[in-house]
């Protein structure tokens, strides 16, 4: 009776939703299946393409799978865990979105079972976690260092990479020569950690095959002036000024006053104001500077001055590109024109203006610090070439993570059957549950070879099967035998040169198996309601923004305009 009387506690605002325990995993397990799913027919040389439509109609043709996870607007809690390792194995290594996609994935659908079951999430959470390791530490043992080769197997070699990386892209029918521009430029960038010191430029038009690599810098010709067509359009071992000052005519700002007793002293001070741009642009023409850049505007009258002196300028050059002349060339981007040494001044071997396609580039090539390198890319459709692009940032970063940390591993599924091979083994030696926890995680990572199969068309059974058998060879022969894509038999992926960093494969697992792990771990789910009012001032202040926004438009004055 007494404990019939004990009042209900109400703990959690009405409406909360909460669901726990068995079912509540499961259900997440479920979602991040789904996620899976999305990705998996990308994985590959002969993976498919997603076209996704957004909300404001731009259209993104992808099989890279960061992009894609990104451009999913998942709103599940345990499913955005995917999107987030996506993320970071594309800011990390560059390569091998879909691949940590599609592990998670997969130990999650093995460990599914074993929860339906009745086994505790910990007892899965050790065993992946061992498994993980054991797994990370076989990949290191099976790696093969790339160091101390000359300079050009090192190139062969980083290729041989890079074209791995784009056979599985849109561009991979043109694999061989991306690959070694791809390795060029990386080269030409040396130990320079920043990405942005190679430029991806893109012009609409030509075919893939126009495609071409500068040492040095190229940007679009930027907005000019009348007087621009007079420059001389091609200098040899210029020297380079480059400003971040405005070389305009200014008219006086418009609070500005001037009191005459005179008239006649009106016109020196009109005189005055042509004076000083008249001395800006002397001081510039007397460091002996041949080119002059700069972020800001450089007026007709500072352009035709340039000309009659045969000197090329260009003014509103973007910032990045600024820098990116600033490196190759050894300049230093000046704030004035007084007292300009020759220190500060770049130099490179030779300056153009060059046409490509239906956009004027200028072209600084053979610079001193060689730190920079800019590809121009041609090819069909806009989307057509956003991709390539995509596809190119992955290959950069594959060869630049090959440069530092040289080992490389054969791909192809054959370091992950081999990996799967040992763990089945390990596991023999286990007593207890975790020997078949890692089991499954060991069947989970064929998930890459079958995959491979299924989108190429194969029969995945048929050729895991010669798989299994090649590596289960005492000899240890068949250690780096994966599936061969274009006969859908099997084949050796090191002879065949289909090879990936270590460092990409050692992060996926890492990546893969922390995501399972926190899915795994989760049991309950709290999802507090958005409570009436609250909805209501939501609504209210997002009209309200826009109404006082105009209301705001038409009062005080405006800003002045530079």
């Amino acid at each position: 009776m007494a404990a019939m009387l004990q009042p209900q506690i109400i703990l959690l605002k009405e409406g909360t939703d909460t669901s726990q325990g068995k079912a509540q995993l499961v259900s997440n397990i479920s979602a991040c299946t789904v996620v899976a799913d999305v990705v998996r027919t990308t994985l590959g040389p002969r993976g498919m393409d997603k076209l996704i439509h957004d909300d404001k109609g731009n259209t993104t043709i992808s099989n890279d799978g960061a992009t894609i996870m990104k451009l999913l607007d998942i709103v599940h809690p345990a499913a955005k865990i995917l999107v987030d390792i996506a993320k970071s194995q594309d800011s990390e290594v560059g390569d091998g979105t879909t691949t940590v996609v599609l592990l998670a994935g997969e130990f999650l659908k093995e460990a599914k079972p074993f929860i339906e079951d009745g086994v505790h999430p910990q007892n899965l959470i050790r065993s992946y976690r061992t498994a993980s390791y054991l797994a990370i530490e076989k990949i290191k043992e099976l790696a093969v260092s790339i160091e101390g080769k000359s300079l050009e197997e090192k190139k062969s070699l980083l290729a041989k990479c890079a074209a791995t990386t784009l056979s599985s892209k849109l561009i991979g029918g043109e694999k061989e020569f991306f690959a070694s521009m791809v390795v060029d430029s990386v080269i030409a960038i040396g130990n320079d950690d920043r990405l942005n010191m190679i430029g991806i430029k893109k012009v609409p038009g030509g075919t893939m095959r126009d495609s071409f690599l500068v040492n040095g810098v190229a940007f679009k010709k930027t907005f000019s002036y009348a007087g621009f067509e007079q420059q001389p359009k091609k200098f040899l071992n210029p020297k380079i000024l480059l400003l971040n000052i405005e070389l305009e005519l200014k008219s006086e700002k418009e609070n500005a006053e001037i009191r005459l007793s005179d008239p006649l002293q009106y016109q020196s001070i009109v005189d005055a104001e042509w004076n000083i741009i008249y001395d800006k642009l002397d001081k510039c023409v007397q460091s002996g500077a041949k080119i002059v850049l700069s972020r800001l505007a450089i007026g007709d009258l500072a352009t035709q001055y340039f000309a009659d002196r045969d000197i090329f300028c260009a003014g509103r050059v973007t910032e990045e590109d600024l820098q990116r002349v600033a490196a190759a060339t050894g300049g230093t981007v000046q704030t004035t024109v007084n007292n300009i040494i020759d220190e500060v001044l770049g130099s490179c071997e030779l300056f153009e203006e060059r046409q490509v396609g239906n956009e004027r580039f200028n072209i600084f090539s053979g610079c001193p610090s060689g730190q920079t390198a800019t590809i121009v890319l041609r090819g069909g459709a806009d989307q057509f070439i956003e991709e390539a692009e995509r596809s190119l940032h992955d290959a950069i970063m594959i060869v630049r993570r090959a440069l530092k940390n040289s080992t490389v591993v054969a791909g192809g599924g054959a370091i992950d059957m081999e990996i799967s091979r040992y763990l089945r083994q390990h596991a023999r030696t286990i007593a207890g549950k975790s020997q078949l926890f890692i089991n499954s995680y060991a069947k989970a990572l064929e998930v890459i070879p079958r995959q491979l199969c299924d989108n190429a068309g194969f029969d995945a059974t048929d050729v895991l099967n010669k798989l299994r058998q090649k590596h289960a060879l005492p000899s240890g022969e068949g250690g780096l035998f994966g599936v061969d894509i274009n006969t859908g038999g099997i084949a050796d992926s090191f002879a065949n040169f289909v090879w990936e960093p270590a460092v990409v494969k050692i992060n996926a697992i890492n990546a893969a198996t922390e995501a399972a792990c926190l899915v795994l771990s989760v049991d309950e789910t709290v999802k507090n309601p958005k409570s009436e009012s609250a909805q209501g001032e939501a609504a209210a202040s997002a009209m309200g923004g826009r109404g006082r926004g105009g209301a705001f438009r038409g009062r005080g004055r405006g800003m002045r305009r530079r």
